[in-house]
């Protein structure tokens, strides 16, 4: 009974690698690379970030792997459509990137599971998040140099 049991769970992994979803991972082209506010920020966000929310994600063994694959490739979509430095991104988006760095939001759990290189302590989040805002910020978009809508101002640096 234990045997056909395992043989049956066998059989349907086998069948689920068929299902061509979550298996083509071409990156697109970069179209736009950010200009970092600074070296630090650029490291943090290739380092806790960089896989999802851009072009040049690397795709782990695991990734071609159904089911895994499936929601690896549906998260990886989600973050692209959501933030993308590698296409134009709005101070909008980079603004509540920041904010969802600073509640705990981002990297998300599940990817920290894999991950633990992206995890980020208190003082990395206020440090990256103000980095994003200045990166994106508004004041950026007028040409001139910010610490971006989360700086000194905010009291994110307390």
């Amino acid at each position: 009974m234990v045997r056909k049991i395992v043989l049956g769970l066998v059989a349907v992994f086998v069948l689920i690698q068929l299902v061509p979803y979550g298996r083509n991972h071409a990156n697109p082209p970069v179209t736009r690379e950010p200009q970092w506010n600074s070296v630090e920020t650029r490291a943090t966000f290739e380092r806790a970030c960089g896989d999802c929310h851009s072009h040049a994600t690397t795709w782990p063994w695991y990734s071609h792997v159904a089911p895994v694959s499936w929601l690896v490739q549906h998260d990886v979509d989600e973050a692209r459509a959501n933030f993308n430095v590698s296409t134009v991104v709005s101070h909008d988006e980079g603004h509540e990137s920041a904010e969802e760095v600073l509640e705990g939001k981002m990297p998300p759990r599940i990817y920290l599971v894999a991950h633990p290189e992206a995890r980020l302590s208190d003082a990395e989040k206020k440090a990256f998040a103000i980095g994003l805002d200045a990166t994106f910020g508004r004041d950026r978009a007028r040409g001139e140099e910010s610490e971006g809508e989360l700086g000194e101002k905010s009291g994110y640096l307390d």
